[in-house]
């Protein structure tokens, strides 16, 4: 029989794994969330797009259970080291998930004020291939987090430059358009703020491999990034 203090422990590992299956789930959602938000835009399916502003309830309440099952262990266990670091991540992973669905949700609203406009197949190529570089983004960055894998985390990371520049791109193919003809003004300001929309998810893909960073190896990205640059000025 197992002593009172292996069933602790036992409990306690069996607690880490369940939030982190959550962290799990929750990431599974959101990238559906991002596809079918884009999908009922690109496609101005009415029906996804309801579906997945409907969806968003699900995530936020993903969010609370995370936070409050991370501010349980926290209490109860008084987690230390690369626990502790775990539980926190959790968090700030949660939130940033939250926030990227509160984004797919917009993009499906965009797509209900798009209804009965005329737009031509050329003005949505940008947003798609802005989506798929932001849904490779969040993939990766789950990844790298679930796996603890701080190599994959930096690589998604110096990859954000990429999303920021195909934002900057879309930014000036849709105002080409706008001043084309002012028929297109209203369809691409939507567009526009579905773009910003996207950048902001590559935004919390780069947050959440920051977070995976930090979980591996107990330091912030950024100070590394900059200790090295300063190590290669010197050199």
């Amino acid at each position: 029989m197992p002593t009172g203090t292996e069933h602790i422990v036992t409990a306690y590992s069996d607690e880490l794994t369940g939030l982190a299956q959550l962290i799990a789930e929750m990431g599974g959602q959101v990238e559906v969330a991002i596809e079918n938000g884009t999908k009922a835009l690109l496609k101005l399916d009415r029906e996804l797009a309801d579906l997945t502003i409907i969806a968003d309830q699900r995530i936020d309440d993903m969010q609370r259970r995370i936070d409050d099952m991370a501010v349980s262990m926290i209490a109860r266990r008084q987690p230390m080291a690369s626990d502790l670091r775990a539980i926190i991540t959790s968090i700030h992973v949660a939130s940033d998930l939250e926030r990227v669905g509160d984004m797919a949700k917009q993009l499906a609203r965009r797509s209900l004020k798009l209804e009965g406009m005329n737009l031509q197949p050329t003005f949505y190529n940008g947003v798609k291939n802005m989506t798929a570089l932001v849904l490779r983004q969040i993939k990766e960055a789950l990844d790298a987090y679930s796996n603890r894998d701080s190599a994959r985390a930096i690589e998604v990371c110096n990859r954000d430059d990429e999303v920021d520049a195909m934002h900057t791109s879309l930014f000036r193919e849709l105002l080409t358009y706008m001043m084309e003809d002012p028929r297109n003004i209203t369809p691409c300001t939507h567009l526009l703020f579905c773009a910003k929309n996207l950048e902001r998810i590559g935004d919390h893909a780069t947050n959440i491999a920051e977070r995976a960073y930090y979980l591996q190896t107990g330091k912030q990205l950024t100070a590394d990034v900059q200790e090295l640059q300063r190590t290669q000025i010197k050199a």
